[in-house]
């Protein structure tokens, strides 16, 4: 699937998690798709956990992710101990 057509299964609806961006007007944010996967729960889990996602949509929230940081201007962060 092309890089636009992924982008296109991320949705945004200001009476959705205040139109923060999710999955194909469900329920299901990128947000929590990325932290899930940061946390080491499969893409196998994930479609389990939620049977309305398609292997697609998890694709498409790496892609928008990708696309997100890719048009930041981040500078580097030095994390301190406190």
């Amino acid at each position: 699937m092309q890089h636009s057509s992924l982008l296109g299964r991320i949705t945004f609806d200001p009476k959705i998690f205040d139109c923060k961006p999710i999955v194909r007007g469900l329920r299901i944010s990128v947000e929590m798709i990325l932290d899930l996967f940061s946390q080491g729960v499969t893409e196998e889990e994930l479609l389990e956990d939620f049977p309305d996602l398609e292997p697609e949509d998890i694709r498409a929230c790496l892609a928008y992710a990708k696309t997100v940081v890719a048009n930041e201007d981040v500078k580097y962060l030095s994390l301190q101990e406190a």
